[in-house]
């Protein structure tokens, strides 16, 4: 699976736990977008995830 080329962030793995408290195995994937985003002064497609691009870090290419 991808990872933010900002702040690295990737899929989480852990259990999902039933009623019965049956634990299965599951992941947790980050909204991540492809972009295409300015770096050092060109613009390039990277993968960021949502919360990189909705605060700021990335600036976009248009």
């Amino acid at each position: 699976m991808a990872k933010c080329a900002v702040c690295g962030k990737g899929v989480v793995s852990g259990f999902q736990i039933s009623h019965s408290h049956i634990r299965t195995k599951r992941t947790w994937s980050p909204n991540i977008q492809t972009v295409k985003a300015i770096i050092n002064g060109s613009p390039r497609r990277i993968k960021v995830c949502t919360r990189c691009l909705k605060s700021g870090k990335v600036t976009r290419a248009v």
